[in-house]
């Protein structure tokens, strides 16, 4: 199947701009929600008074991303080609997320709390990082900050979301991620990246349930193949 082969990248790609976040030289931590790669030495993190002019649509956007412990969502995701997939988002801040594809794609990532896992089931294997090395440091840190590292573009209301756009301070031009919320009340829908060649992936969440109980085996990095029958000559 074509839609398999390469998921994890895709996915990659939605949730984090890994390859296009990453920095040659020492690779700072940047953020972003959506993502699997925040880099080996983490910027120097500002205070708010280092950022005074934030809009209070953003604080409060902020506020809802801190104050995010559990959820879980369906996605869709639409890759730069127009391709779709779908399946079942799962979050426990700090530290533990889970994108699992729907049937019959076989591809996931898993965070655990320590690394971040990401299985292809086409190749029959998986590549780990430290979570904190990964874009997904920023949605699954426990101090979420949607200014330290970053800057605000853009602020607006469209397709009946309150959109935040957001690039790195010191390489803007890597590529940018914007935040889809619906208001009163807050929530999370959407989030869309694009790289420096102006390819878009975007995430659409649905049937978002928050403040659940999740079971923690579900952030638990297990090998399919373990459970794999084996086969015998005839």
């Amino acid at each position: 199947l074509k839609h398999r082969a390469g998921a994890i990248r895709r996915m990659f790609s939605a949730f984090s701009l890994v390859k296009e976040f990453y920095i040659n030289t020492g690779m700072k931590r940047l953020f972003l929600l959506c993502t699997l790669a925040f880099f080996l030495s983490p910027f120097p993190q500002r205070g708010f008074a280092d950022v005074p002019q934030v809009s209070p649509v953003v604080r409060q956007a902020e506020t809802y991303l801190k104050n995010l412990t559990t959820a879980q969502a369906r996605f869709l995701q639409t890759s730069p080609g127009g391709g779709q997939l779908v399946g079942t988002f799962y979050l426990d801040r700090p530290g533990r997320l889970r994108f699992e594809y729907d049937d019959p794609v076989e591809d996931f990532i898993v965070a655990d709390g320590f690394l971040i896992y990401f299985y292809d089931a086409e190749l029959g294997e998986q590549t780990n990082a430290p979570i904190g090395q990964t874009l997904a440091d920023f949605l699954l840190q426990s101090n979420l900050s949607l200014t330290d590292g970053l800057n605000v573009t853009a602020v607006k209301r469209s397709g009946g979301l309150l959109q935040i756009t957001l690039v790195q301070s010191d390489d803007p031009a890597a590529g940018s991620i914007t935040l889809g919320f619906s208001e009163n009340p807050i929530a999370l829908k959407k989030w869309r990246i694009t790289d420096s060649t102006g390819a878009i992936t975007e995430i659409e969440l649905f049937q978002l349930q928050t403040g659940i109980e999740l079971a923690r085996n579900l952030f638990i990095y297990v090998d399919p193949k373990r459970f794999e029958q084996p086969r015998y000559n005839d």
